[in-house]
């Protein structure tokens, strides 16, 4: 499967290394590691090859972490990877998790650096990871970032271009991808799995797909320079709301000392302005009927369903979006109680952690018009009784000043948001938080339209740039990107973001009502005035908390 395309990015390599200036010096062979080779991790050998786009990084890509979930493993929980004879070749990406698109349906300015390289296959076998090392020797003790990918828990791989760490780790840190379990396969809920499971559970493999992954690490991640007790872990969207999950479950405690989560954390009480949300959870007896209502309406059961070929299962008909199915329920052993809950008990793993989301996102879309009639009707749909209270404090006489007070509502509404959820978080912290928003516009056809979209993000952080072709990026981006992957950096190293040539990102505190902005004109700003902030507080309080 995958030998011609490799033999293809070998040639390419070469040719590569003909014109990259640090050729012609001879120092850094063809496919050479700079990290010593093989190295030996729990299941046997492995060797990697060297970054061409960082010299001082080593790749090791494809390397399994789990048993394949397959036969009588599909819908249990993973288990560790068989050993190996000989020397394992870690410099291939694994294949894509199960999975059928909808992205590019949903979102088509969205190109082709956010979206899995199908060109290494798909299938059930996917539990392998990527490390990508700076490290000169194991005792180098590096900080470790694992990142977990986005996709509404039902699409995204460790190959998806712009998840590519390479550029991230020559920051400094271990950075690490994984892949898991995805939609039906990830998160079917059923009394019949219960059955078959000692804790009477179902649904959540993909989580435990992670924490899985997170066990590797903690056991090998020594064997590649990184520092097992200095583990960030950190996602975009659902990979955001995977950081959220694990940091209230008993099974990952121990397991990684730091958070990030990009786009995926809200108040527990925000309804969200358009009701999808990483963080939503359902009961698992909720989960079981949500899930029984589809599989009888696409005329299966679990039986029939086990007799399914991957590519049976992808055919079957697309669920709602945003998922009314196969995601995260609140089961009582991965997820013992939801947020409002565990974080009132101060239970859940307390990590410092960074939160925050993009300036057009979540209702905020820079290309919509919006007229005034259509403006106090959406109020009225959503505030109900509150909404000329609202249209007080945000108010339009026109449709442009609509259609521009729509996004100052949507970004107003996400920090406040993201502040009083950080509120919560630290009542029983003994750590700093840090919350943000990220407003610099993704380069591009339409790009005043798509703005500082859901996941533009990703490029930045990752610091992954190289990998896009098709997007026009300028010294001002990378400028952007070397900035956000030296907080990240820096978060991972010492829990806390700032460091030289930064700008001073103040830690979360209640009496002080700011969140950072990052991207364009970094620096502090107003989470929003205090009237604006009060109103959302006491509407986000006349629901119940999750």
């Amino acid at each position: 499967m995958f030998g011609l395309r490799y033999l293809m990015s070998a040639l390419s390599t070469q040719i590569a290394l003909v014109i990259l200036p640090w050729a012609a010096t001879g120092c850094i062979p063809l496919h050479a590691a700079s990290f010593p080779q093989p190295v030996q991790i729990d299941t046997g050998a492995l060797t990697g090859i060297q970054s061409i786009q960082f010299p001082n990084v080593t790749r090791f890509e494809g390397i399994p972490f789990a048993a394949p979930p397959v036969g009588d493993l599909r819908w249990k929980p993973p288990i560790p990877p068989r050993k190996w004879k000989g020397v394992l070749k870690a410099d291939h990406l694994s294949p894509v998790c199960a999975q059928v698109s909808r992205t590019m349906l949903m979102f088509p300015f969205i190109t082709k650096e956010f979206f899995p390289d199908l060109a290494v296959g798909m299938s059930e076998d996917c539990l392998y990871l990527n490390v990508w090392t700076p490290a000169k020797s194991a005792a180098d003790k590096l900080p470790v970032i694992v990142w977990i990918h986005g996709g509404a828990f039902q699409e995204g791989s460790t190959s998806v271009p712009s998840n590519n760490g390479q550029g991230l780790a020559a920051k400094g840190v271990v950075v690490v991808a994984i892949n898991y379990r995805l939609g039906i396969l990830g998160f079917l809920a059923s009394p019949e799995l219960d059955m078959e499971s000692p804790h009477r559970v179902s649904g959540n493999y993909g989580f435990l797909d992670q924490i899985e992954a997170l066990k590797w690490v903690h056991r090998n991640i020594a064997s590649f320079g990184g520092d097992p007790d200095r583990v960030t872990i950190a996602g975009q969207s659902s990979g955001a709301g995977s950081v959220n999950f694990l940091t209230i479950s008993p099974l990952a405690k121990g397991l990684f000392q730091r958070g990030i989560a990009q786009s995926g954390t809200r108040y527990m009480r925000d309804p969200g302005p358009t009701g999808n949300n990483p963080m939503t959870y359902k009961t698992l007896r909720d989960a079981e009927a949500d899930d029984a209502a589809y599989l009888d309406k696409c005329g299966v059961d679990v039986a029939k369903l086990r007799k399914m070929s991957m590519e049976e299962i992808n055919k079957l008909p697309f669920p709602p979006f945003p998922p009314a199915f196969f995601g995260p329920n609140v089961d009582g052993w991965v997820l013992p109680a939801g947020y409002d809950e565990t974080y009132s008990r101060g239970a859940q793993n307390d990590v410092p952690i960074i939160a925050g989301g993009t300036a057009d996102e979540g209702g905020a879309n820079p290309g919509t018009k919006t007229t005034v009639p259509e403006y106090r009707q959406w109020a009225k749909d959503k505030f109900g009784d509150m909404a000329e209270e609202f249209l007080k404090l945000y108010p339009a006489g026109t449709d442009n000043e609509a259609t521009k007070q729509r996004l100052i509502v949507a970004r107003d509404w996400q920090r406040s948001s993201i502040y009083l959820w950080a509120h919560s978080w630290q009542g029983k912290s003994r750590n700093k938080t840090f919350i943000y928003q990220w407003n610099h516009v993704y380069p591009g056809p339409n790009q005043e339209a798509n703005g500082a979209f859901h996941g533009s993000d990703i490029p930045y952080v990752l610091n992954s740039l190289w990998t896009v072709s098709e997007r026009p990026f300028k010294d001002d981006d990378r400028s952007v990107a070397n900035m956000m992957a030296s907080y990240w950096a820096n978060f991972a190293a010492t829990g806390d973001p700032n460091g030289k040539g930064l700008a001073e990102w103040p830690a979360f505190s209640p009496d002080s009502r700011v969140a950072m902005q990052l991207g364009d004109k970094t620096g502090v700003i107003p989470v929003a005035t205090d009237s604006r902030f009060e109103f959302f507080k006491r509407f986000f309080d006349t629901h119940l908390a999750k």
